[in-house]
């Protein structure tokens, strides 16, 4: 008896031993996916940051260059109109 249960309890003690180590391995994977998630994450952000301010500074470009246009039509308006006034074919 004393045998069996020394026997018993070597096998429980190394089934415990192997699940405290297929424990600590699955949560080092773990770990290292939430890691490489993080630093996923982080780059994501900082690339959509980047993109907001390029899209930010074209919409400045593009505010620019309509109102630079609104300016030369309203420029040949102008033009044609003291075309037409002073005698001149449009």
């Amino acid at each position: 008896m004393d045998a069996t249960v020394t026997l018993f309890g070597s096998l429980l003690a190394s089934l415990g031993v192997l699940g405290a180590a297929m424990v600590a391995y699955l949560g080092k994977r773990g770990e290292n996916a939430l890691t490489g998630y993080s630093s996923l994450t982080e780059r994501l952000q900082t690339e959509r940051d980047r993109l907001e301010r390029q899209v930010a500074e074209r919409d400045e470009k593009l505010a620019e260059l309509n109102a630079l246009h609104v300016h030369d039509q309203s420029e040949i308006a102008r033009l044609l109109i003291d075309n037409q006034r002073l005698g001149g074919t449009p």
